[in-house]
């Protein structure tokens, strides 16, 4: 974040635009990326749900940034768990692409973002669950070891290892099937 963490936290406590702006624009991106690859029909809107709860929820929070993007995360995969659960006592089950590419990109750079996702999430998809979660949230969502462990709720050690199986994993699948570039 731009300015001092406890500086933006306290003025998000109170409203102040320009903190909620420095929190969407840090948080946003990685957070809808995190969802997408974990393979939320709408990561956009889940993404917009997640952070409405912060909103909502953000006079409870105590603690540091690092424990702040730990809990935004806890807060995604809930989101995910619900929108999942949601789309299966949906009686239209139809499947919608969504965009998630920026509207500025070309329509090049959107069809290479898609096939991107598209291969990264075939690639994830052979992984175990938390292996997946690991990779994603590591990888994607760019959190440390111990985020990732208060998010799945293990610790640092089992990160370590599930996220050392799950790149040997990826490792081993790459050189088998390949990955365009």
């Amino acid at each position: 974040m731009n300015r001092p963490f406890s500086e933006t936290l306290a003025a998000a406590k109170s409203g102040e635009a320009w903190a909620w702006e420095q929190i969407y624009r840090t948080l946003a991106p990685p957070v809808t990326g995190y969802l997408a690859v974990r393979g939320a029909k709408e990561p956009e809107d889940v993404a917009s749900e997640t952070l409405y709860h912060v909103a909502r929820s953000i006079e409870k929070f105590e603690g540091s940034e690092e424990s702040f993007r730990s809990w935004v995360f806890v807060i995604a995969h809930r989101k995910l768990i619900d929108a999942r659960r949601s789309a299966q006592r949906s009686v239209d089950q139809a499947q919608l692409n969504g965009d998630y590419t920026d509207s500025k990109n070309s329509s090049e750079t959107e069809a290479l973002n898609r096939v991107a996702l598209e291969e990264m999430t075939s690639l994830i998809a052979d992984l175990t669950s938390d292996q997946q979660e690991v990779i994603v949230l590591r990888m994607v969502a760019d959190l440390s070891l111990a985020e990732t462990a208060k998010v799945m709720g293990k610790n640092i050690g089992s990160i370590k290892a599930l996220q050392r199986r799950a790149l040997e994993n990826l490792r081993k699948a790459i050189e088998v099937e390949g990955v365009s570039r």
